[in-house]
């Protein structure tokens, strides 16, 4: 800054401080601007921008084996995929999968549920993370036998062994087995939403890597490219592969018209592909909202400018040249600008507190939105672009203004400049164009949003409490051990006075548990062409149905001797019957979750119920369930479900109690209302609603303060003319209406621009969008009254004004 500014700057600042009503007014709208940018970008920053936390690793890619024709698009790999692609395939320098779980941890009377990952051994290696002490897992710990060993995470080491720098060849209990430490990673260590407290090698035997499991698709599969390989290169190779891998899969044509396909994308791409549109949806959001406001306070600075315009003249006549005008003006709209920027992010770190209600937790790769140094370097260098748009239109203003003309002022003539006046309307005309857009396009999300809370998930949630619970194999490796638990637990809960019904099943809805499975049906044939059919299968115990109010179309429940018998039955919903035997009864056909159907596999179907909604209230298609009894998918993992006649939160210790008095190791997690794992299902469309909510607030709020002070400029401006058309013979409604008709005629041109603008906003949301058009009629004619309301409150107000001014005192007005 050079020596001459210095006295320019002080110049300004006492101007502004005598002008506080003018200062707090752009400091107020810089800060609500500024501040609902820097959140949006403090987010965007945090998933969108940054590179993943690994070492080059815009190399990692996610393999993900793919079978459309069977509804599965992007799901993991097997096993048998692992050891095939990581020996041979020349484009990745390592490949490695993993798995998420829970364990339990500790002693009898202490479990704890912790959240651990199951890894090849070259996972670290993959992501490039150096352990802090220890070894990463061996070939040898692959297999069952040599599997009990664990690397644990640094805030792990600190919180269950505090730290103990000898902790290497300890143990640690899980699921009642001793595992030995080999390793802690470094303090720095995250990968993507995994919350994993330490990590298991993946261990199987021979048979589990065998060729008829390629499809057996229960891992995630991340690998490193080499170095120069691209990812096109790398999905050229894979499909290669897997046509030399068909040779001799078993089930090489069924996949193959299933699709079947292996997909190769960047790692980071794929975390936040869901998320992305959104995110940049409201991004723009917040933009437009900063537009608004800026084109609000340029219409200030230049009526401000206009009433200062005899005073430059002055300056300019005492020798002020257009250099240091334009000096003064840049240093008064950027100082402005920069302290509007730090009170938004200000703004903008209360924004983020807010942003952690709505749900940030579930954003991808675990992101942490935080302030940091990048986020405010740019927040303070957009906050200095800001200043100077500001005061392009001044500095513009006064290097075409005229000498003589500003000091000609002095007389009032009563005419208005009309090219002043057509910028000012043109930069209201764009303001309520840009809050119509945002209006409408929150509108659109919102009426997104209830049409999907309008959909019927096939059950009812209300009273319905559930928890997860997983046995441990040590001490319920069998199929009897696990069926005795369930049932000794029902009789238990049962007794629970408030409880109703009591249920178990591992493929609750909303919960993300269930699982698809090949599935074959008796008398229906393959034909050449035709993919595997694939469909969702789960067990269900007890009261499960009832409890969750799931209707009986067709058939009986299962029973409790089909629950322990040898009966080889199962129950379907409505989605599997459509597929198969459109308006006939499905009871006593038969169908094995198997590729090939036999009379060991084959189970009997003796009930339908309706179709529930697995993973979310938008499910347009469902892929049909199935349920079997618990016997016939005796898995260690459940959720048990309660329907209460009291406040389900209110039998939450007494759940747990039950549990414990059974096993004392055992610990019941997830406890939760089935409505929260519902409502958790829509934060990806209630989070952005609530926010774009926001904005179209902030800028319904804004284009009615830029309407009011344009009108209210024009009244004073035309102060001298409006008093000698009343001298005249006007009447204080024609003034009033001539007013209100320029109001009007700015409302009509934002509108009629907005809706354009709404339309290609729309267009650009589609995406993200449920039943809902672009170009939806209702929400535009809902955002036009709307905005007419409020355009009609901005305008009248200096109207009215208008109509009550009196003739001689505007007569005698200077």
């Amino acid at each position: 800054m050079s020596s001459s500014s210095f006295p320019a700057l002080r110049q300004s600042l006492r101007r502004l401080r005598r002008e506080r009503g003018f200062t707090a007014t752009v400091l107020l709208t810089l800060a609500l601007c500024i501040g609902a940018n820097v959140a949006m970008f403090a987010v965007i920053d945090a998933i969108l921008l940054r590179a993943l936390p690994f070492e080059k690793s815009e190399r990692l890619v996610t393999l993900m084996n793919s079978y459309p024709g069977a509804g599965a698009p992007r799901i993991g790999a097997s096993l048998p995929n692992y050891y095939e692609r990581r020996e041979g395939m020349e484009s990745f320098e390592s490949v490695s999968i993993y798995q998420g779980g829970s364990v339990i941890v500790g002693e009898a009377g202490s479990p704890q549920r912790v959240p651990r990952d199951r890894v090849s051994i070259e996972f670290f290696e993959t992501l490039k993370a150096p352990l802090l002490m220890g070894q990463p897992f061996t070939e040898e710990q692959t297999l069952y036998e040599n599997s009990g060993v664990a690397i644990l995470t640094y805030e792990y080491w600190q919180d269950y062994f505090n730290g103990d720098p000898d902790v290497l060849n300890r143990e640690l209990m899980v699921d009642g087995l001793s595992q030995r430490v080999v390793g802690v990673l470094g303090p720095d260590f995250t990968f993507l939403n995994s919350d994993a407290r330490f990590f298991n090698p993946t261990a199987s035997n021979l048979e589990d890597r065998e060729i008829g499991r390629r499809h057996s698709n229960n891992f995630r599969m991340i690998a490193r490219l080499k170095e120069g390989v691209t990812v096109e290169a790398a999905q050229d190779e894979m499909n290669r592969h897997n046509e030399l891998m068909s040779e001799t899969d078993p089930y090489a044509e069924m996949v193959r018209n299933a699709g079947f396909e292996t997909i190769v994308v960047n790692l980071h791409e794929e975390v936040v592909r869901e998320a992305k549109p959104i995110l940049l949806i409201l991004q723009a959001g917040a933009f437009s909202l900063l537009l608004i406001g800026c084109v609000n306070l340029v219409n200030l600075l230049l009526i401000r400018a206009k009433g200062r315009a005899k005073e430059t003249a002055v300056r300019q006549a005492l020798g002020a040249g257009r250099r240091d005008l334009a000096r003064e003006t840049l240093l008064e709209t950027v100082t402005l600008a920069l302290v509007g920027g730090l009170l938004g992010i200000g703004v903008g770190a209360a924004s983020i507190r807010m942003l952690e209600t709505l749900g940030s937790q579930q954003l991808p790769l675990g992101a942490t939105i935080s302030l940091d140094g990048r986020v405010l370097l740019v927040s303070l260098l957009g906050a200095f672009a800001v200043g100077l748009a500001l005061a392009l239109p001044i500095v513009a203003l006064n290097a075409r203004r005229n000498l003589a003309p500003a000091l000609q002022a002095e007389s009032r003539t009563g005419t208005v400049s009309r090219g002043a006046q057509r910028v000012r309307h043109g930069f209201i005309v764009v303001q309520i164009a840009l809050a119509f857009a945002l209006l409408a396009s929150a509108g659109l999300l919102g009426l997104s949003l209830r049409k999907a809370l309008q959909n019927d998930p096939g059950f009812e949630s209300e009273n319905v409490l559930t928890a997860s619970i997983s046995l441990p194999w040590k001490t319920y490796p069998e199929t009897e051990p696990r069926q005795a638990f369930l049932q000794r637990l029902r009789e238990a809960l049962a007794n629970v006075p408030g409880v109703a019904e009591v249920g178990m099943s591992n493929c609750l809805p909303f919960s993300g548990n269930v699982s698809n499975n090949a599935t074959v049906v008796e008398g229906v044939e393959l034909k050449p062409g035709d993919s595997l059919r694939a469909h969702w299968v789960g067990f269900g115990f007890g009261e499960y149905w009832q409890s969750l109010g799931i209707p009986l179309v067709e058939g009986r429940y299962l029973s409790e001797a089909e629950q322990v018998g040898e009966q080889r039955v199962c129950m379907v919903d409505t989605a599997f019957v459509e597929r198969y035997w459109p308006g006939e009864s499905a009871l006593g056909r038969r169908l094995a979750t198997d590729v090939e159907l036999n009379e060991e596999n084959a189970m009997t179907i003796v009930g339908v119920v309706e179709t529930v909604k697995q993973n979310d209230l938008t499910e347009e298609v469902s892929q049909g369930m199935i349920y079997t009894p618990f016997r016939l998918r005796a898995q260690q993992f459940f959720f048990i479900t309660l329907k209460t006649q009291v406040l389900p939160e209110s039998v939450s210790d007494a759940l747990r109690e039950a549990v414990l008095r059974i096993d004392p190791e055992l610990p019941v997690d997830n406890i939760r209302l089935l409505q929260d794992r519902i409502d958790d299902s829509l934060l990806i469309r209630r989070s952005p609603a609530i926010l774009a909510g926001i904005f179209a607030g902030v800028a319904l709020l804004l284009a009615a303060i830029g309407t009011y002070g344009v009108l209210a400029y024009a009244v004073g401006e035309r102060g001298r003319e409006i008093g000698v058309r009343m001298a005249i013979g006007a009447q204080p409604g024609q003034v009033l209406g001539s007013f209100l008709l320029m109001g009007a005629k700015l409302l009509a041109g934002g509108a009629l621009l907005g809706a354009a603008v709404s339309w290609l906003a729309g267009i650009g949301m589609k995406s993200v969008l449920y039943e809902v058009v672009p170009y939806d009629v209702g929400v535009l004619l809902a955002t036009a009254l709307a905005l007419s309301v409020v355009v009609f409150l901005a305008s009248y107000l200096p109207s009215s004004k208008a109509a009550r001014v009196s003739p001689m005192e505007a007569m005698r007005e200077e």
